[in-house]
């Protein structure tokens, strides 16, 4: 059997044979190539890009509008009953002062302050403003068959811009609305410019479960179940599409708690519910 022969000592050829068998002699790339791969490195796939929101949140109104009168059925089904639940444990959240004012944004069809009115016998007064006036509508038919009309009054408004003054209301509520605004931080300032010194923030919004197993189960249903659900009753796929893409992108947990001190609350608090599918966050004026 033949042997290839390496080349003699002193041979030309040597340095060249030794130069392609050392990998650290491979030549270099042209600086423009190079600056290619790098960018290439740093520009992320489109797999990884989130897909924009089906409406912006400037227009959510709309949508909520358009699906007002199957919005408490729908909501009901899709979170088998458990929101009524949620709303009760934020009505024993409020501070034990008698006779308190309440402001509800976002209020819809004012559902969390009949809870309130109901279940909390030191809210005496409620009031609730909301963009959306097919909702409002809905809302007063329910506050005037309870006869409760005195004593709640929904009103057209904006939660970044709140139509009362400084220092007005003993607690300010906001429930599944936050997530839908364009500014988050601005709202949170409005609502520690209108509450009474010692008077409390609640929030509830849904947020992401912590254990992986439950998470990715809430996230199938949220992803699947809830459009063909939502889709089903109001025949609106692209509403409940947008509900679980804002459930998503928005923050939660300590991140939001952050946000809540970040415009000036004291003793901010989250309450977990249902392994963390929804929180109720607290937070005080001093």
């Amino acid at each position: 059997m033949k042997h290839s022969k390496l080349p003699d000592e002193g041979d030309p050829g040597k340095a060249s044979f030794l130069r392609q068998l050392d990998p650290r002699s491979k030549p270099a790339l042209p600086a423009g190539r190079l600056r290619g791969i790098e960018a290439e490195m740093k520009t992320p796939t489109m797999k990884s890009e989130k897909p924009p929101l089906v409406l912006p949140k400037s227009e959510s109104w709309k949508m909520f509008d358009n699906i007002a009168r199957t919005y408490d059925f729908s909501n009901h089904l899709i979170s088998f009953g458990l929101h009524i639940l949620w709303r009760r444990k934020l009505a024993r959240c409020l501070t034990s002062r008698p006779d308190q004012m309440v402001l509800d944004l976002a209020t819809g069809t004012a559902d969390v302050l009949l809870t309130l009115l109901r279940h909390n016998r030191n809210v005496k007064y409620g009031y609730g403003i909301d963009p959306a006036k097919r909702m409002l509508t809905i809302g007063r038919d329910k506050v005037a068959k309870k006869k409760l009309a005195v004593q709640i009054n929904l009103q057209h408004g904006d939660a970044h811009d709140v139509p009362f003054k400084d220092n007005h209301f003993d607690a300010v509520t906001m429930a599944f609305g936050i997530r839908n605004v364009e500014n988050p931080q601005r709202v949170l300032q409005e609502i520690f410019r209108v509450l009474n010194p010692g008077g409390r923030a609640l929030i509830l919004e849904f947020s992401l479960p912590k254990n992986r197993f439950i998470r990715n189960l809430h996230l199938f249903y949220l992803r699947k179940g809830v459009p063909f659900i939502g889709a089903l009753i109001s025949r609106n796929n692209q509403a409940y599409r947008y509900l679980n893409q804002t459930i998503e992108d928005f923050p939660y947990g300590e991140a939001f708690c952050q946000k809540i001190r970040e415009a000036g609350f004291e003793k901010v608090k989250a309450h977990s519910l249902l392994f963390g599918v929804a929180t109720i966050y607290q937070g005080d004026k001093a």
